[in-house]
């Protein structure tokens, strides 16, 4: 099962945009909309921001794992037919707070979409109520890839 999320980018009006991740597959719909592919157990930040009259109205940033067939999901907007959410938090402030801790991880040399997903769950939930997150090191990541390569 694909995962294809819609993208979107209407200047100043409407911006949807991955911040990170791999995608399988891309599909130019025109020049504004595209659609992405996503493979099972692929990582992917969905970044969603929309203005009105009087400014801002909607940012957003959600972290998902693409599922595959038979497994439990949540269905998101754009996303189809949907994923797990690993982090969902709006608020520009606090969607600017996540985009630092994934600057501060590629900072370090690491792929966003390859730290372990209880990371992207941790700091959803520490920004969600106000507080910073821990960090998370190259010991954190060779402790995760090691416990994926046991199946845990």
């Amino acid at each position: 099962m694909i995962t294809q999320v819609e993208l979107l980018w209407l200047e100043g009006q409407i911006e949807r945009w991955i911040r990170f991740g791999r995608p399988a597959g891309e599909h130019i719909i025109d020049r504004r909309a595209r659609r992405l592919d996503f493979i099972p157990g692929a990582v992917f930040a969905l970044v969603r921001w929309r203005s009105g009259d009087y400014g801002t109205v909607e940012s957003r940033i959600a972290v998902l794992r693409a599922v595959a067939p038979g497994e439990a999901f949540t269905t998101h907007p754009f996303v189809a037919p949907g994923a797990e959410i690993l982090l969902n938090i709006s608020g520009w402030s606090k969607v600017q707070a996540v985009l630092s801790a994934i600057d501060v991880i590629e900072g370090q040399g690491l792929r966003p979409e390859d730290v372990a997903p209880d990371h992207w769950r941790h700091v959803g939930a520490r920004i969600g109520v106000g507080l910073p997150p821990r960090g998370y090191d190259r010991a954190r990541h060779r402790a995760w890839l090691l416990r994926r390569r046991l199946g845990r």
